[in-house]
């Protein structure tokens, strides 16, 4: 075996070898430098964790209900002759709204007129004879039971003229017409709804748990997405007196004025009942809250001492005051993950039962760029606002 045939193989795996640890090297090194290569902050807005007194309420949905409503129809057959009324009008109790025609009533009611008038008439005249003993009493018996039956004739045909004039049962506000001139309707036939619109009734339930919080002239607010930001106010009146077994629901009525009849039955509302003393709870924005099926959470903003950067001495090693230039360096601004218990909302603001404390500071926006421990730089400009009576207010 020749000297350069032992020379070059071992020349050759050094060069290569020395290529590959370089590669390591540089590799190790830039993995490195990135590693601890610091990242951006965030930049987020924040907000205080305030303390506050907030009343009890409970919040439920209910439905208005007129104090007085019907569907106005017809008590006998007949054609329309006359409709006194306009779509929408006011009108007061005991108002005409509709006639059907009475001609042939009008006629049979004569002819029970005159018939009972005769009836009357042979009453009066064997009377006067059984007096002279000219007739026997049951021939008076007799006419005073066809006076009489003729009366009776004669008071049904006048209920069924009267039957055909409708009027209004108490005062309120017609809809739309459901007959025309001409028409012919049957006895039950639809002809106009009426409503009294104020005051105004509001139906709603609540769980059993809550009936030691209710009672009646307790204050009620409504809130009706027709008439956003605008709350109408009322009083308990009623207390249905049985729970119901289904639902373990209770039924609770309202009275709430209408005075401007913006209400109207049917009519679909938010419900807030106060109840109790005020209560003290800490608050933060609703923005502030990340919701997730394992548990709400809020980032908490704390000050933190930045990383010093060592200082070579000159010997290459580390200064040796370096630990006094660590302390030296400005402080920076990171996020912890907390996990926290929500309660009752009001507005845009949103009470935490547990996990924070008040003068806290929480990250309000950018939370989904967020993770434990990022730095985070606070630009108060981009904060959303957060009211306890947003305008408009939250659906």
């Amino acid at each position: 075996m020749t000297y350069r045939s032992i020379v070059l193989p071992v020349g050759a795996l050094l060069v290569f070898g020395g290529l590959m640890f370089a590669k390591w090297f540089g590799d190790k090194q830039m993995n490195a430098f990135f590693d601890n290569m610091p990242e951006p902050p965030v930049t987020i807005s924040s907000a205080q964790v305030n303390q506050g007194r907030w009343p009890r309420e409970i919040e439920t949905v209910g439905t208005f209900a007129a104090v007085n409503g019907a569907e106005l129809a017809t008590e006998a057959s007949g054609i329309v002759d006359e409709i006194t009324f306009k779509n929408g009008s006011e009108v007061k109790a005991g108002e005409i709204i509709l006639r059907l025609n009475t001609d042939v009533d009008v006629a049979e009611l004569n002819a029970l007129e005159a018939a009972a008038r005769l009836a009357e008439i042979e009453l009066e005249r064997v009377s006067s004879l059984y007096e002279s003993n000219n007739v026997s009493k049951s021939e008076v018996d007799i006419r005073q039971t066809q006076a009489d039956q003729a009366r009776a004739n004669l008071d049904a045909q006048r209920a069924r003229v009267e039957q055909k004039t409708i009027a209004a049962p108490f005062s309120g506000v017609l809809g739309i017409r459901q007959v025309n001139l001409g028409q012919y309707v049957e006895a039950g036939s639809a002809i106009v709804t009426l409503q009294s619109l104020d005051p105004i009734f509001l139906n709603f339930k609540l769980p059993e748990q809550r009936l030691a919080d209710i009672s009646a002239a307790q204050r009620v607010s409504a809130h009706v997405s027709a008439f956003a930001g605008k709350p109408f106010s009322g009083v308990v009146t009623a207390i249905e007196p049985q729970v119901e077994q289904t639902t373990r629901n209770f039924m609770i009525q309202a009275s709430v004025d209408n005075p401007g009849e913006q209400l109207r039955p049917g009519m679909f509302a938010r419900v807030e009942l106060a109840f109790g003393a005020p209560r003290e709870v800490l608050t933060v924005p609703q923005t502030a809250i990340s919701f997730n099926p394992y548990g709400n959470s809020v980032y908490v903003i704390r000050q933190a001492q930045a990383p010093a950067k060592p200082q070579p001495s000159g010997d290459g090693g580390p200064s040796p005051d370096g630990d006094a230039q660590a302390s030296e360096q400005p402080s920076q601004l990171t996020v912890v993950q907390r996990f926290v218990r929500t309660g009752a909302r009001r507005g845009d603001l949103i009470s935490v039962t547990d996990g924070l404390q008040a003068g806290e500071r929480v990250a309000t926006s950018g939370l989904l760029k967020l993770r434990n421990e990022a730095v985070v730089n606070i630009n108060n400009k981009i904060r959303p606002e957060a009211d306890v009576s947003p305008t408009p207010p939250n659906s």
